[in-house]
């Protein structure tokens, strides 16, 4: 049966990565630019990992209380013995767990992920086909422009404007429309003069329709 893609807020969260290694820094790089604070434990670290800021390093084999008060665990090391363990006690107390290759112990998987900003797209086979997740993640990357997310924020800081100057719903979602499209055009925000246009454009709809 296929995972469905929850979308979570983690800023802040405690969460744990069991391992060292360069599996364990994988995760940690996806994770860090939501904000969570990762714990990392395991008697050995890779040199990314060691030298890396914004983590918390335990230097010592994993111990089941290591689990306790997280919001997530990431078992990443490279005993399969002790990623199972972890699991085990993660799912007794419903943390959500990812064992590393080994999908019949995670409760959730890592998607092949793009992020432009605020976008993040996550895509999963269900552990089916890692190499066709990747595919499609490197097919969605080459569609968007490199400052989609610089574009997202703009549209985003338009919202409170365009609910003021243009009061209808249907007219607003015209407006939002016709302003991605042709940020998606030009490859950057328009300017004042063209978004004045659009507008009173949508104004003008209104009072012939």
């Amino acid at each position: 049966m296929a995972y469905f893609p929850f979308f979570i807020d983690i800023a802040g969260q405690p969460g744990l990565i069991i391992g060292g290694g360069i599996v364990a820094l994988r995760k940690v790089e996806k994770l860090l630019p939501y904000g969570p604070s990762l714990t990392v434990v395991s008697p050995n670290f890779c040199p990314e990992l060691a030298e890396m800021g914004n983590i918390s390093r335990i230097c010592r084999e994993f111990s089941p209380q290591d689990v306790e008060n997280r919001t997530f665990v990431i078992a990443a090391s490279d005993d399969r013995a002790v990623n199972r363990q972890a699991a085990e006690l993660c799912r007794v107390r419903g943390i959500p767990v990812n064992a590393v290759d080994d999908r019949e112990a995670c409760t959730f998987l890592f998607p092949a992920l793009v992020r432009r900003g605020e976008l993040s797209v996550g895509i999963s086979t269900g552990g089916a086909s890692p190499t066709a997740a990747i595919w499609l993640k490197e097919r969605i990357g080459e569609l968007l422009p490199e400052n989609f997310g610089e574009l997202l924020d703009w549209l985003d800081s338009l919202r409170d404007r365009v609910r003021r100057e243009v009061p209808e719903e249907r007219d607003r979602k015209r407006v939002f429309q016709a302003l991605f499209a042709r940020c998606m055009a030009s490859g950057a925000p328009c300017g004042e003069e063209e978004l004045r246009a659009l507008l009173a454009d949508a104004g003008k709809e209104r009072e012939h329709g």
